[in-house]
């Protein structure tokens, strides 16, 4: 099969994750392909993410590699066999793909934080709140990329929903809740359904009121999308320049604990149930 042109995020880490298995060990990629039986450019297009690798291979280059932890190599192994084409391809060539990693990226997690100080959360967002942040960009989208954004963004809410739906909990500023975008009546309708997708079993939406003070990030829009062994949990960044993912483990254990002061700062979830509400009835 030939590599691919334009590896997804959930490609390139699988690859970057076999990269590190291997370094690790101190093995060569010149070793790695003997294994294998391959010339070494393919072990290097492997660990880029613009090859495809079967499960077997996968545990082959594990146990060269001495790892021996079980329930990473399953995860890993995971990842090839997952890996079939989602419903998110149908906007590939439309948007930009990072967008499209987003999607895949929350589809995967066992379980999604979200910390945002200064707009609702994607994933809990009406279409008519969405419609607006996006027209707002700079430099401006035509009304076909925007709407086409706007369908993305609805469609990616499927997760909250499905059979087996992930486990969700948003951290949302009061700051977020009071800025009014698109008017009274969008955010009466926004804050309406915060309340009543806050009473979902795999819900929780955390108010941070404005009386927690100082909080760290100075604002930033953080996603911390859970794997299913921790090795695999993700941090995406929202950014002037597009979303930005990072799976260092330096770079977990910070966002982990931002969301944990999140967590220790916000309201309990029915307090914040009322309080959105309190805030509502204003508008």
């Amino acid at each position: 099969m030939p590599p691919r042109a334009t590896p997804s995020q959930r490609q390139k880490r699988l690859g970057a994750e076999l990269r590190k298995m291997r370094l690790a060990a101190q093995v060569s990629t010149e070793h790695a392909a003997a294994v294998l039986g391959v010339d070494r450019a393919k072990i290097s297009n492997i660990e880029a993410g613009v090859r495809i690798i079967t499960p077997d291979r996968l545990r082959t280059l594990a146990r060269t590699y001495d790892c021996h932890d079980q329930a990473y190599v399953d995860a890993l192994a995971g990842m090839v066999t997952e890996s079939t084409r989602g419903w998110w391809e149908a906007y590939r060539g439309q948007l930009p793909a990072p967008l499209m990693d987003i999607a895949e990226l929350e589809w995967h997690a066992r379980r999604i934080r979200a910390g945002l100080a200064m707009h609702v959360p994607g994933l809990l967002q009406t279409d008519a709140y969405a419609r607006t942040l996006f027209s707002a960009a700079l430099p401006p989208l035509s009304s076909s990329e925007v709407e086409l954004r706007v369908a993305l963004r609805m469609q990616r809410q499927q997760v909250l929903h499905r059979d087996s739906p992930v486990t969700y909990v948003g951290y949302v500023h009061e700051a977020a809740l009071r800025v009014e975008f698109g008017g009274a009546k969008v955010m009466r309708a926004q804050l309406d359904r915060l309340c009543e997708l806050s009473e979902q079993d795999n819900i929780s939406v955390r108010v941070i009121p404005f009386r927690a003070g100082a909080f760290p990030g100075a604002g930033q829009a953080v996603i911390y999308a859970e794997g299913p062994v921790t090795q695999l949990d993700t941090v995406e960044l929202d950014s002037a320049h597009g979303p930005e993912f990072l799976h260092g483990q330096s770079q977990l254990d910070k966002y982990r604990a931002h969301l944990d002061w999140m967590e220790s700062a916000s309201l309990p979830p029915a307090e914040s149930r009322d309080f959105m509400h309190g805030i509502a009835d204003r508008f």
